[in-house]
């Protein structure tokens, strides 16, 4: 978020950990984590955006590679904590109809998100 010159690339960050499902104390933990570590990623990359051209090959495959890892970060996230809670209940375990279009649901979505990336 330091090292971007777009406002814009929190609120993908902050819409994903305000949909994330967990008690009052696994909050307050996540607040006071994202509380620290922000500011000082921030100023991390502020100060390493000093350092590097943006248009150089090495800089661009470290941009890459951080991106990488966010994205893996939240697909995990996303398939692990929030999906699997889904996927796993009576309602769709005794349901071979909706398990399908839950499937399918889930695929289009990925496949839109994937179609979105090609203009982010």
């Amino acid at each position: 978020m330091g090292a971007s010159n777009n406002p814009c690339t929190i609120r993908p960050l902050v819409a994903s950990i305000c949909e994330a499902n967990y008690g009052m104390r696994m909050k307050s933990m996540l607040v006071l984590f994202f509380s620290i570590t922000t500011p000082f990623g921030i100023a991390l990359g502020v100060g390493l955006s000093n350092v590097y051209s943006d248009n150089r090959s090495t800089s661009l495959i470290v941009v890459g590679l951080l991106n990488a890892c966010s994205a893996g970060l939240l697909n995990y996230m996303e398939l692990v904590d929030l999906l699997s809670y889904d996927f796993m209940g009576t309602k769709l375990q005794n349901n071979m109809k909706l398990q399908s279009w839950a499937y399918l649901a889930v695929l289009l979505g990925a496949g839109g998100i994937s179609v979105m990336a090609i203009w982010a």
